[in-house]
């Protein structure tokens, strides 16, 4: 589970080479864990990330841009740490 003082990014596209590009991309650009991907049916999939506000925002970015090179990005979502854990 993320630790409820980080920051949750996620980046959603349209087939699984795209967000294995995108996840690449993250974990490059950024001081970022990976929590997993998931997923969703009709070939999306959304990877999900951890880390501080500023490096999620990078890394989120960077995959984004990284994913709509070679395929579809659905959308993106930076979520920043709240009073309560995040549970994904």
């Amino acid at each position: 589970m993320a630790n409820p003082m980080e920051a949750l990014g996620m980046v959603e596209t349209k087939g699984l080479v795209a967000l294995i590009e995108a996840s690449d991309a993250m974990l490059k650009a950024a001081n970022v864990s990976l929590l997993g991907w998931q997923k969703i049916g009709s070939g999306l999939v959304t990877a999900f990330v951890v880390g501080d506000v500023a490096a999620v925002k990078a890394a989120v970015d960077a995959g984004a841009a990284a994913a709509g090179r070679i395929g579809e990005v659905v959308g993106i979502q930076v979520i920043p740490p709240g009073s309560s854990p995040i549970v994904v």
